[in-house]
C-alpha cells in the first residue's frame, strides 16, 4: 500500500509539474511616465489600484505593493482605473495581464487626458476557421476600423477563431493595426478541442489573451468582460451558458466597491436570453443568470453586450426572464463580423456578402458613451457598396419592382431595421406624401428569401457556401404600396427613429404598369 500511495504522489507531482504556472503573486503597480511598460528610477508608486486573480481582488499599497494569495491557475490582472491607460505588448495587445512563469509582475500606468465622451467599437464573432477567412477579416478590419481610431477601446465578444486556435495572431494583427486598445472576450469556438474539462478548455487563450473575465474602466463606464462558456468535453450539447464559483466570487468583490453613477458594461459571448427550440435543453444555466441579475439589480444602468447568434437583437429583460429591477436591462446581442460564416455570393471585391439569417449585414457596431452615462449604439456594415439607396448603415428596404395598376393592394414595402425593435418607431410616405406608420411584422427578411430562391434555382454553386436560409426577423416592418396611382414610378421613404431620436433614412422605387 504504501509503495502504490508513493507512485500516486510521484505520478500527482509530475502532473502538476507539467500544468501551467501562473507564478505572479505578488508585485507593484506604478506610473508609467515614459510609456516603456517598465520601472524606471523615479516612476511613482501608484496606491489603491486594484489587482486579481480572476476570483480575489487585492488593492496596492502606499508603495504601489500588491500581493494575492497564490492562486495558481490564471492569468493576474490589473483593473486599469478610470484617467489611465496600458502599455501594448509585443502583439499590439494591452499589457495589463501577466501569464505563466513570468518573472516581471509589476504594472504600469499611463496618465490619460481626460475626454467628454467615449467611443468602443464593439465587434462579435470574426469567427475564421481558414486562412482565406482570415484574409477577409483583415481586409474589412482594415478600411473599416479606420474611420473610427477615435475610439478609447475595441472589444470582441468571442468566437474569435473558428476553432482553429493557430490563426490567433493573424487575426490579433489584424485587430490591433486599428491602433485602438482591444480586449477579447471567450467564445465556444475559442474552446481547446483536446480539454478534458472545462478548467482546461481556455488554455490556449489564456496565453494570447489573458484572462477570461476582468473587469477595466474608463470615466464614462466600467466594463466588465466574462466567460459565460462552460465547457463540457464529450457530452452533447458540449458547452452551455454559465458563470463558475470563482466568477461570481470576482463579481461579487468587484461590484461591492463600484460607483453606481456610471455606466456598467456586461460583454460576454453566449446571450442571456435562452434561444433554444421548444423541447431542447435551455442555451444557458438559469439559475446563473438569476445570480447575475440579482448582483447587477443595485445598479441603474446597466447594458449587457452578447454576441454568438450571427444575428442582431435587442432584449429587454424583466420578470419573465429573471430580471426583477425598476426598469428593463438592456441587452444588445451583436451581429457578426463574419455575418453569415462568411458565406454567400461574393461581391466586385471578391468578399462573400454574408447576411446573416434575420437580413442584417455583416459588421460591427459601436458604443458611445456621454459623461452623463447615456449611451448610443450604432451598426456599422462592412458589405455595402453605397449606391444603393435601399440599403444604408440604419436599415435595408425591400419593395417589388413592377405592380399591376388598380390591382388589390395586397404588396408591400418592407423595412429591416438592423437594430430596431418592437417599439422603435418606423413609417413611410409615397411620392413626398404624408408620412403613415409601418407595421412591425416579424418575421423573414423578403431580400434574403430571393437569394435563397436564387441559390435553389441556380445549375451550379453560386459562391462557396450559399447564403443561410431566412429565419424570422426581429427587426422588420411592412407598409402597403398603393396601386391606384398614376401609371410609371413611384418614390418611397423610409424612416425610422432610434431610442435616442435619431432619424435613419432610405429609399425604394417601384412602377406601376397597366395590363391590357
Amino acid at each position: 500500500m504504501a509503495h502504490r500511495h508513493h507512485v500516486r504522489t510521484l505520478l500527482l507531482l509530475a502532473a502538476t509539474a507539467l500544468a501551467p504556472a501562473w507564478a505572479c503573486d505578488r508585485g507593484v503597480v506604478f506610473e508609467d511616465v515614459d510609456g516603456d511598460g517598465s520601472r524606471g528610477a523615479g516612476e511613482p508608486a501608484l496606491p489603491g489600484v486594484r489587482v486579481s486573480d480572476g476570483a480575489e481582488i487585492v488593492s496596492s499599497g502606499r508603495d504601489g505593493r500588491w500581493q494575492l494569495a497564490g492562486r495558481k491557475d490564471a492569468p493576474v490582472f490589473v483593473i486599469k482605473p478610470a484617467g489611465y491607460a496600458v502599455a501594448n505588448g509585443a502583439d499590439g495587445l494591452p499589457r495589463f495581464w501577466r501569464g505563466p512563469d513570468e518573472a516581471d509582475c509589476d504594472f504600469g500606468l499611463q496618465r490619460q487626458a481626460a475626454a467628454d465622451g467615449l467611443k468602443v467599437i464593439v465587434s462579435s464573432d470574426p469567427q475564421a476557421g481558414t486562412a482565406r477567412e482570415t484574409g477577409y477579416y483583415a481586409r474589412i478590419a482594415e478600411r473599416a476600423f479606420a474611420p473610427h481610431r477615435d475610439a478609447a477601446l475595441g472589444l470582441t465578444l468571442g468566437d474569435v477563431a473558428n476553432d482553429d486556435l493557430a490563426l490567433y495572431p493573424a487575426l490579433v494583427a489584424a485587430t490591433v493595426a486599428a491602433g485602438v486598445p482591444w480586449l477579447h472576450a471567450a467564445g465556444n469556438h475559442d474552446l481547446d478541442a483536446d480539454a478534458v474539462d472545462d478548467a482546461s478548455s481556455l488554455a490556449t487563450f489564456r496565453r494570447v489573451f489573458g484572462p477570461d473575465s476582468f473587469a477595466w474602466e474608463e470615466r464614462q463606464a466600467a466594463f466588465v468582460v466574462l466567460d459565460n462558456v462552460v465547457a463540457q468535453p464529450r457530452q452533447r450539447p458540449a458547452y452551455v451558458g454559465g458563470l463558475r464559483a470563482e466568477q461570481f466570487a470576482f463579481l461579487e468583490h468587484y461590484l461591492a466597491a463600484l460607483d453606481h453613477s456610471r455606466l456598467l458594461v456586461v460583454a460576454a459571448h453566449i446571450p442571456w436570453f435562452d434561444t433554444a427550440a421548444p423541447g431542447q435543453s435551455p442555451t444557458l444555466r438559469i439559475e446563473d443568470r438569476e445570480r447575475l441579475f440579482a448582483l447587477l439589480r443595485p445598479f441603474p444602468n446597466v447594458l449587457l453586450l452578447s454576441g454568438h447568434r450571427h444575428a442582431q437583437r435587442q432584449v429587454f429583460h424583466d420578470a419573465r426572464t429573471g430580471w426583477h429591477g425598476p426598469a428593463p436591462l438592456h441587452e444588445y446581442n451583436v451581429g457578426a463580423m463574419s455575418g453569415s460564416y462568411w458565406s454567400g455570393v461574393a461581391a466586385a471585391d471578391g468578399m462573400p456578402d454574408a447576411t446573416m439569417a434575420d437580413g442584417t449585414p455583416r459588421g460591427f457596431a459601436t458604443l458611445q458613451v456621454d459623461a452623463d452615462g447615456d449611451y448610443r449604439l450604432a451598426w456599422h456594415p462592412t458589405s455595402l457598396s453605397g449606391d444603393d439607396p435601399a440599403l444604408t448603415d440604419a436599415m435595408a428596404l425591400h419593395a417589388p419592382k413592377l405592380l399591376r395598376r388598380g390591382a388589390y393592394p395586397a404588396w408591400g414595402v418592407y423595412a429591416n431595421v438592423y437594430l430596431g425593435h418592437a417599439r422603435t418607431r418606423v413609417e413611410y410616405r409615397v411620392d413626398g406624401g404624408e408620412w403613415q406608420a409601418m407595421r412591425y411584422a416579424p418575421g423573414p427578411d423578403p431580400r434574403l428569401l430571393v437569394e435563397n430562391v436564387r441559390d435553389d434555382l441556380a445549375d451550379g454553386l453560386r459562391a462557396f457556401d450559399r447564403s443561410p436560409e431566412a429565419e424570422p426577423s426581429p427587426h422588420l416592418w411592412r407598409g402597403a404600396l398603393p396601386t391606384r396611382l398614376a401609371a410609371g414610378d413611384h418614390d418611397v421613404e423610409v424612416r425610422s427613429f432610434d431610442d435616442h431620436g435619431g432619424e435613419h433614412r432610405a429609399r425604394i422605387s417601384y412602377r406601376l404598369v397597366e395590363f391590357e
